[in-house]
């Protein structure tokens, strides 16, 4: 049978019959290890990869050739925006508190409110999910802020993301997060925390909840993590009945700890100690819990990563952003911690973060060679599969899912390559996604989505933004204008005559 392009493939639907893809390159999986097969093949059924390797003798419905390019294994996200991103909002804006990154006093008193409707909130996690396929991500555990929040999340924005993960083909590990506390700004640069328990326990049962009624739901996408939002706003009570939880439900935890100068203090100041350490003082550190972000840990923290089994989310482009990095990859992977990816930014460009987690490291050893582009692929893939305790995900072999993405090699923004590992993390981009399958559906294909018109829910976003934005002054201390929250990065002239 001779190949066709990849144009003939079903965009939304598993195409039908063995299917067998081929390029290039393959990155296949073997003794424990991925291994580039150059013009290898992929062949899978029903959302199984049943072959990987040369010259596959069986049958097949279709043969497709995406020619000078790699075929991969899908990349998973362990910290995945999804929502409209407001870190950008806090590149060239200082300091975070008078920019309406923390709530003052006077808006809590007027009684916190949600900035968004709920179909809004539906939308933001559907165009996340959009974006995510669109850079070669199939597998996502998503992530958002809630200084926008009333409290927590909601379920019934959560009901709905699981559909929109079912409708559009993302692998998802979600419930809604929670909290006990929260921090208010008392006044200029001084927060504090102020706590709710029993609200917290509250998201605590809905989330359980949650998890019972969806988790296996699309064929097996949606699965159920316990995400309490961060460590600074739960209490003791929170995090053991969380934990409790965890066990009888057999998912994940991830929790956000280690991650800032903000959190640290306020944690020292309630417990006396570094959050891994409090943690590890109650029992709560375990293989269950994925912990994003890490660049605060001591090396008494990253011991006790290492000595339970936790494993780090590295998310290197909106940390480094923010002026801080993982103090190293190469030295967490040293003492056998276990570390996966995560974007936590728009746009959830995975490649970008690996060549920013690549140049972070370097810079920090002060040395070219303790790590390698693939140390950093390895942890997009093998690692956030094995932070999920998945053998199948993250690999493309017999018996695995069949999540894969392809890149192209031959983009002409890119040099010419010799390793197609080394090329896609120096030079490429999330741009140069052409496919993505999850569980065998063509999720995507050419920059189309299934199930969302993506040109079209960009302006519904933007749109979103906007009126977000204009809510900032009352919800930013002593209610500055917009203007002086955000100036421009130059003066605007306008035309006078419109």
């Amino acid at each position: 049978m001779s190949a066709t392009g990849p144009d003939t493939l079903p965009l939304g639907r598993r195409p039908e019959g063995r299917t067998l893809l081929t390029a290039s390159w393959v990155l296949g999986h073997k003794d424990g290890a991925h291994r580039l097969l150059r013009n290898g093949e992929v062949v899978f059924e029903n959302g199984e990869i049943l072959f990987v390797g040369h010259g596959f003798s069986g049958e097949v419905a279709r043969r497709v050739d995406f020619g000078e390019a790699l075929v991969s294994p899908g990349l998973i996200d362990l910290d995945a925006l999804s929502d409209l991103d407001t870190t950008i909002l806090g590149i060239d804006h200082h300091p975070g508190w008078a920019k309406g990154r923390v709530w003052p006093r006077s808006y809590v008193e007027r009684g916190p409110y949600e900035m968004y409707s709920p179909d809004e909130l539906a939308f933001q996690k559907r165009f996340a999910f959009g974006q995510l396929l669109l850079n070669g991500i199939t597998t996502a555990v998503p992530i958002a802020s809630l200084f926008y929040r009333e409290w927590g999340e909601t379920v019934a924005e959560f009901d709905a993301a699981a559909d929109a993960a079912g409708e559009l083909g993302l692998r998802v590990y979600l419930s809604p997060a929670y909290r006990s506390g929260g921090m208010v700004l008392e006044e200029p640069g001084r927060m504090e925390p102020v706590f709710d328990e029993a609200r917290g326990l509250a998201g605590l049962a809905d989330a359980i909840a949650f998890i019972e009624r969806q988790d296996g739901r699309h064929g097996g996408l949606v699965r159920g993590m316990l995400v309490p939002d961060r460590v600074e706003t739960s209490t003791l009570g929170l995090l053991e009945r969380t934990d409790a939880a965890a066990r009888d439900l057999g998912c994940k935890i991830r929790l956000h700890m280690a991650q800032g100068g903000m959190e640290v203090d306020t944690v020292r100041k309630l417990h006396g100690s570094t959050a891994p350490v409090w943690l590890a003082r109650a029992g709560l550190l375990s293989d269950r819990l994925i912990a994003p972000h890490a660049t605060n840990a001591t090396e008494e923290d990253l011991g006790l990563y290492a000595e339970h089994g936790v494993s780090i989310v590295h998310c290197p482009l909106v940390s480094a952003r923010g002026g801080s990095t993982l103090n190293s990859f190469s030295a967490c992977r040293k003492r056998g911690i276990n570390i996966a990816m995560g974007t936590d930014t728009t746009p959830p460009d995975m490649l970008m973060n690996l060549l920013v987690g690549l140049i972070a490291c370097r810079v920090n050893d002060r040395a070219p060679d303790r790590i390698r582009c693939a140390d950093l692929f390895d942890a997009a893939t093998l690692g956030g599969a094995r932070a999920l305790g998945r053998d199948d995900l993250g690999r493309l072999a017999p018996g695995a899912r069949a999540d894969i993405a392809v890149f192209g090699l031959d983009d002409v923004a890119m040099a010419p390559s010799i390793d197609p590992i080394t090329t896609l993390v120096v030079g490429g981009s999330g741009k140069v996604t052409r496919a993505t399958f999850v569980d065998g559906r063509v999720a995507m294909l050419s920059g189309k989505v299934a199930g969302i018109d993506m040109a079209a829910a960009r302006r519904q976003a933007q749109a979103q933004y906007d009126r977000l934005i204009a809510k900032y002054p009352e919800r930013s201390w002593d209610n500055p204008p917009v203007a002086e929250i955000f100036p421009p990065s130059y003066p605007i002239e306008d035309d006078a005559h419109g």
